[in-house]
Formats: structure tokens, C-alpha cells, sequence
């Protein structure tokens, strides 16, 4: 097991020491282990974002629907995020609509605004705890930087009627984000932030209210292709008329078509102390950040003004030895003025990237869908897609189908030589990041 994402780093069950932890009403004891045989039109493999609003989706049109899950709900990605939502892909518009023509590009536009809707709808129904919050600025280091940032900014406004994005001088950018590390930036006020593992656990309950069944401590161990499907854990299995996979970073390599384009990587991040009224010698807002460096920063505050800051991606399956003295130089180097501030927690989690940073939707079978890849923009689009994918099961394919026409080829080398290849790039991203080339 420990060579595999979904052990390597945590124990079965047991939900990392983050501050989100801390600050979520969880449930004290894991949700029953799935044991013996059940019959279900739907199951869910993975209860994150993904899962969770897939099985909310289903049960809601009246699916019986089963999750299983290897460890908690919002356990992997979906609890430890830097809580950032969004607004479009992980390319710029414009490339999109050069690579997939100006009508399908405008439909992924709509359904990634209407999945950033239909989360804060949510949030202000189901989850008022999230604490959602707008406006996610992006730093820039130089002037290549910023122009391609307003040339699509101009680009959303002029061809989409999307007006939220300002962009920000040398002296705008250093007056919203005390650094001197930029040298201007944007704003987008139609994108936020929020309290990741409240949005989750809020999600758990409402699909189990909706009537879908949650197996925690259930890890799907492969898929008997057939219809029905089997899907099989280490005490029962599931027979279910579709099945969704929804493991994302953490997928235990139970299809090889989905381990071919998406690949596992780590990312970190630390929380200080509370810093009171000092929060304001950071931000001058109560907005999220992320720049433009290729192994990116982000980071925000919370209510109880502690400093979320995250960054260091890891290509291997473990965790380095120790996260927080490379993550603490990261975020002192850009705000020398937080030197003396400690950092009481950190924590680390596994996502999943594609070679070109959009998500992987598939139809892996006639019956068998999966969802993945959502490579730092999940929090509003694993919950899209994971809609998308039920629409798609109770027979409604549209938006599942304009989200499967997002380029995502196979790594090179495959599942097998993603990592050592990948790795070799990264070192000499990061290398051009430190030597400012």
C-alpha cells in the first residue's frame, strides 16, 4: 500500500492536521465500511467534490446511489485545498477557442460560470459557514507577464461581456498585496475563496439527505466491467447500473485509461499563527492570491486572520521529509515583513494535473464515466464535472459531452513513465523560477 497516493502519506481514516480539520464539524466516527454484496443503480468511487455532487445529482432524480470511500469524505483534495474558486480553465480562454473553435469554447465558458453559480448557491443554501468570499488577484513578475494577463482580460470582456477582471499597475498590485515581488497584476471579482472542508462536509450531508449512501474506510479495489458493473472492496462489492470514478489524485490505479492522462503530484501549505489586525500589512482586502510563478503561490487569510499559504510542488509520491522549511522561505521571500510570524501548521495533500492542465472527463466504458485532473481548479470544477457526469447517467450527456472535448492527451511514457519524465521538466521550471529566466 505505501507506494500507492491514496496510503503513502496518511493513515486509513485519519484526516490530516490541517487547520481545516480543526475548524470543520466532522463526524466523530467514520460512516459504516460497505460489507457484503449491494445492488445500486449508481456507485461512486470517491466522496470529494467530484463524488459528492454526483451522487447529490443522482439521488436527487431519484438514483439509488452508493459512494464508497478509502478513507473519509473530503479526505483527499477536497478538504485540504487552498480553497481558491476560479473563474474559467487552466488556459486562457483564447487558447481554447483557438484549439476548439469559438462555439465550443463559449460552452465551456458558460458551464465553468455556471459551475462557479451553482457553488455559491450552494454555499448560501446549504453551507453559510463556508464563509465564500470574491475576488482571487493574480500577481505578475514581468512585463511578458502582464501583457498576455491583459490581453486576455480584453479578450473575456470584449468576446464573453465578462467585465469582473481589473487590471492593476506596479502601484495597484503592491497596494492590494504588500509585496514587492510584482510588478503589477489583476483582480477578478467574479472568482472567490472559501472554507474547503466546510464546503465538503456540507456536501456529504446533503447528498446523504437526498438519500445516497456513504461507505467510509471502503476503497474500491477494480471494476468488473458489464452491465451491470461490479465494483469490488476488500469486505463487499457494488453492483450498480453506471459507475462514476471520482478518485482524482488519489485514484488507486483501478483504470488504466484514466492513469495514462492524469498524473498524481503533491502540493503544501502552512498556517501561522493569528496575526489580529497585523493581516493588513499582507492584504488590504480579504481576498485570495496566486502569482504567476511556474510552481505557483497561493494564499489567502482565514476568519481568525491566520495566513493560508501554500506552493511546493512535490512530482514524487511522498512527502519530502520535512514540508514546512521550504514552504516558510517561500512565503517570507515575498513577505519579508511576516519574518517573525510563526507558522503553527502544515499539511499536505495530493491532486491530479494533465499534461495540459484541463480536466479529463471520460467515458472509460458504455456504463462507466470518470472525472479527473482538475490540476488547481477543482473546487468549482470537480464539483461540475461530478454534476455533469450524473446528468449524463440519468441520461442528459450535453454538458458532459462539451466537457469531454477539453484536450487532455496521454502523458508521455504513459502511467508509467509520467512521473520520472515530469519530474525532469519541473526541475528546470523551478530552476528558471529561482534564476529568474
Amino acid at each position: 500500500m505505501g507506494a500507492m497516493p491514496l496510503y503513502r502519506n496518511d493513515a486509513p481514516g485519519q484526516y490530516p492536521p490541517s487547520w481545516y480539520v480543526r475548524t470543520t464539524d466532522l463526524p466523530h466516527r467514520p460512516r459504516p465500511r460497505l460489507e457484503g454484496g449491494i445492488r445500486a443503480d449508481l456507485c461512486v468511487i470517491g466522496a470529494g467534490y467530484t463524488g459528492l455532487w454526483a451522487a447529490l445529482t443522482a439521488a436527487r432524480a431519484g438514483l439509488k446511489v452508493v459512494v464508497v470511500e478509502a478513507h473519509r469524505a473530503g479526505f483527499g483534495a477536497s478538504g485540504r485545498n487552498g480553497g481558491q474558486v476560479h473563474s474559467g480553465f487552466n488556459k486562457p480562454q483564447s487558447w481554447l477557442e483557438t484549439r476548439l473553435g469559438a462555439d465550443t469554447a463559449r460552452a465551456l465558458w458558460e458551464l465553468s460560470e455556471d459551475g462557479k453559480a451553482s457553488l455559491r448557491n450552494f454555499c448560501a443554501s446549504h453551507a453559510p459557514e463556508t464563509l465564500f468570499r470574491p475576488g482571487i488577484a493574480h500577481g505578475e513578475y514581468d512585463a511578458a507577464e502582464v501583457e498576455a494577463a491583459k490581453a486576455e482580460a480584453d479578450f473575456l470582456n470584449d468576446r464573453y461581456g465578462y467585465d469582473r477582471i481589473e487590471m492593476l499597475d506596479r502601484d495597484g498590485i503592491r497596494s492590494l498585496v504588500k509585496t514587492e515581488s510584482y510588478v503589477a497584476g489583476q483582480i477578478d471579482r467574479g472568482a472567490g475563496h472559501l472554507h474547503p472542508m466546510r464546503y465538503c462536509a456540507a456536501l456529504a450531508r446533503a447528498a446523504e439527505t437526498a438519500g445516497a449512501d456513504i461507505h467510509e474506510l471502503t476503497e474500491a479495489t477494480g471494476i468488473v466491467h458489464g452491465d451491470p458493473a461490479t465494483v469490488t472492496t476488500p469486505r463487499g462489492r457494488v453492483v450498480a447500473d453506471h459507475v462514476i470514478i471520482a478518485g482524482n489524485g488519489y485514484l488507486p490505479g483501478i483504470e488504466p485509461k484514466v492513469a495514462a492522462r492524469v498524473m498524481p503530484i503533491n502540493s503544501f501549505i502552512g498556517a501561522t499563527e493569528p496575526m489580529g489586525e497585523r493581516w493588513r500589512d499582507v492584504l488590504a482586502e480579504d481576498i485570495a492570491v496566486a502569482d504567476s510563478k511556474f510552481v505557483v503561490n497561493y494564499y489567502r487569510f482565514t476568519e481568525d486572520r491566520r495566513f493560508l499559504f501554500g506552493g511546493r510542488e512535490s512530482y514524487s509520491i511522498g512527502y519530502p521529509k520535512e514540508i514546512a522549511p521550504a514552504l516558510v522561505a517561500r512565503m517570507r521571500a515575498l513577505f519579508p515583513q511576516m519574518a517573525d510570524v510563526e507558522v503553527e501548521s502544515v499539511w499536505g495533500g495530493t491532486l491530479g494535473i494533465t499534461v495540459t492542465r484541463l480536466p479529463h472527463l471520460a467515458r472509460v466504458a458504455p456504463n462507466v464515466l470518470s472525472g479527473a485532473g482538475f490540476s488547481g481548479h477543482g473546487v468549482s470544477l470537480a464539483g461540475l464535472s461530478g454534476r455533469a457526469m450524473a446528468e449524463a447517467v440519468i441520461g442528459q450527456a450535453g454538458r458532459f459531452d462539451v466537457l469531454s472535448q477539453l484536450p487532455v492527451p496521454r502523458f508521455p511514457g504513459g502511467a508509467r513513465l509520467r512521473a520520472p519524465l515530469l519530474t525532469l521538466a519541473m526541475t528546470w521550471f523551478a530552476l528558471r523560477d529561482r534564476l529568474g529566466i
